[in-house]
């Protein structure tokens, strides 16, 4: 089983995610699509690839907002179109925080700004602890999605909506897939600012992050698990 991995910025990895599925049997491979020289000039040219010889899509998360076509709108639209298309023609999609707002939009609900942003590691109540363990999760974001029709909401906190399903997709909020690594990525290139702003101590942060790493490492491999067998390979009835 081939897995693709849509990196919308260079400071992103599959991360623990990417372990999972690896150790699950899967080949995963990865598209980059802003580099670090455009990086403060994001809106490149990016053809995204067929998706039909891949068994899954995975979108990771992004320093920009679904809704800022003025700065990203050149590949954010057509990455769109890709992803309803991809579900249209049953190639299931696990979007990750901005990869599930574009799930939520590509399928027909919307993306706006939060009445709050989120940023560090927070419970998120599950309906369905077999595909969403409770948490905690770690949170980066300042938008929030609405429901597509057709979608099952199977967890949420008091900010917003946290993870659906719909067919055999799923969109997540939070992020699994994050390690020291990639947190350290995310605060070299704008994070540091961005937390303070809200009061937040990003050396707290990474402190955190590097203390829950292990148990969040098995918290995503269940994730990923249940997703994969109650979702993309749902039992038939």
């Amino acid at each position: 089983m081939k897995a693709l991995a849509v990196l919308h910025d260079f400071c992103s990895a599959p991360g623990l995610v990417g372990d999972a599925l690896t150790d699950l049997g899967w080949e995963v491979e990865t598209v980059t699509i802003v580099s670090p020289e455009r990086f403060a000039n994001p809106g490149v040219e990016f053809t995204f690839p067929s998706h039909e010889p891949y068994d899954l899509l995975v979108p990771f998360g992004a320093p920009w907002s679904v809704y800022d076509h003025e700065t990203i709108g050149s590949w954010v639209q057509p990455e769109l179109a890709w992803l309803a298309d991809a579900v249209a023609d049953d190639t299931p999609v696990l979007g990750v925080c901005f990869g599930g707002q574009l799930l939520a939009q590509a399928l027909g609900g919307t993306v706006q700004l939060g009445e709050v942003a989120e940023i560090g590691w927070h419970a998120v109540e599950s309906d369905r602890p077999d595909i969403v363990p409770a948490g905690p999760f770690f949170q980066w974001h300042y938008d929030r999605f609405t429901l597509p029709p057709g979608a099952v909401s199977v967890a949420r906190n008091a900010a917003t909506e946290q993870a659906f399903v719909h067919g055999r997709s799923m969109g997540v909020q939070f992020h699994p897939e994050l390690t020291p690594d990639i947190l350290a990525g995310w605060l070299d290139m704008g994070g540091h600012d961005k937390a303070r702003t809200l009061g937040i101590d990003p050396a707290d942060l990474a402190a955190e992050t590097a203390e829950r790493v292990e148990r969040s490492r098995t918290r995503t491999r269940t994730l990923v698990e249940g997703y994969l067998e109650h979702v993309f390979d749902p039992p038939r009835t």
